[in-house]
């Protein structure tokens, strides 16, 4: 369907095509290993940093400075998280389980699953909250959403005083989470020699498990790339530079970024639709 668009449109499509610059000629002229190519206007969409073995590189960025544009730091988004030492050998014995969960990460929750990995942790929790996520900082985790689980403690140390927490605590959560858990963080006693200090802390462990983690698995893996041109140099009627007319930036090259869920797609395509009204 793209490749009859473009038919129809007369538009000429060149692979292998690289630029090697672009200047103001009576307009733009933009020269390539295959010629040069005048043109009125100028769409740059060649994305951001995302996912280089596809083809991804900071063309867009270089493209927008050479032209006076501000280009907002970028770094990846919506990508899984890496840890070391002890966290890690925590997460990867716990490879391949996914547990619902709310993540939070400096003022911004996330209601979705999250995912032990080889190097790490991912799924949609982690990948939402990896956009806000700055180095140094923690993810809040609620393991059991919308649960009290405090109250339901206290009703089976009562009901079932001689079961373990790892056994109350399995019905609730991944067995394999829980025995990990018990050997780390939690007191795996019988239920009735828990204080009420230790039902608490356990509450608190499991509501509120702050993680810190090393850092991303990077552009690789990334989703998405937050920053970009800055959208205060580019109108928001036309997608056009201010300072540049004739000269447009659309999608993933923009510093605008959504949440999973298709939002990026979207964005890349109205961004686009909206610029293909002026060019």
């Amino acid at each position: 369907m793209l490749l009859d668009e473009a038919e129809a449109a007369d538009a000429t499509i060149r692979l292998q095509c690289k630029v090697t610059s672009i200047r103001l000629d009576r307009g733009f002229l933009v020269e390539t290993d295959m010629g040069a190519v005048a043109a009125d206007s100028l769409a740059v969409a060649t994305g951001g940093l995302s996912i280089p073995k596809m083809g991804a590189t900071g063309f867009a960025y270089a493209v927008a400075r050479q032209f006076g544009l501000d280009v907002t730091p970028t770094r990846p988004a919506l990508v899984p998280f890496t840890a070391s030492g002890q966290n890690l050998e925590f997460c990867r014995g716990l490879a391949g389980v996914s547990i619902p969960c709310i993540a939070s990460c400096n003022g911004a929750s996330f209601m979705e699953n999250l995912l032990f990995t080889h190097k790490g942790m991912s799924g949609p929790a982690m990948l939402q909250a990896s956009s806000h996520w700055q180095e140094s900082d923690q993810v809040h985790i609620d393991l059991l959403p919308g649960f009290d689980l405090l109250a339901h403690l206290k009703e089976q140390q009562a009901a079932r005083p001689k079961a373990e927490l790892r056994t109350i605590l399995s019905a609730l959560l991944p067995r394999s989470f829980v025995e990990a858990m018990c050997e780390t963080s939690l007191p795996n006693r019988a239920m009735g020699q828990l204080s009420l200090r230790d039902l608490s802390s356990t509450n608190d462990t499991l509501k509120d498990w702050a993680i810190s983690y090393d850092g991303t698995e990077g552009y690789g893996k990334a989703e998405v790339t937050l920053g970009g041109v800055d959208t205060t140099g580019l109108s928001s009627k036309t997608m056009g530079a201010i300072k540049a007319p004739g000269l447009f930036f659309i999608g993933e090259a923009v510093d605008v970024t959504g949440p999973l869920g298709g939002y990026n797609f979207q964005w890349a395509w109205a961004s686009g639709y909206c610029a293909g009204q002026y060019v």
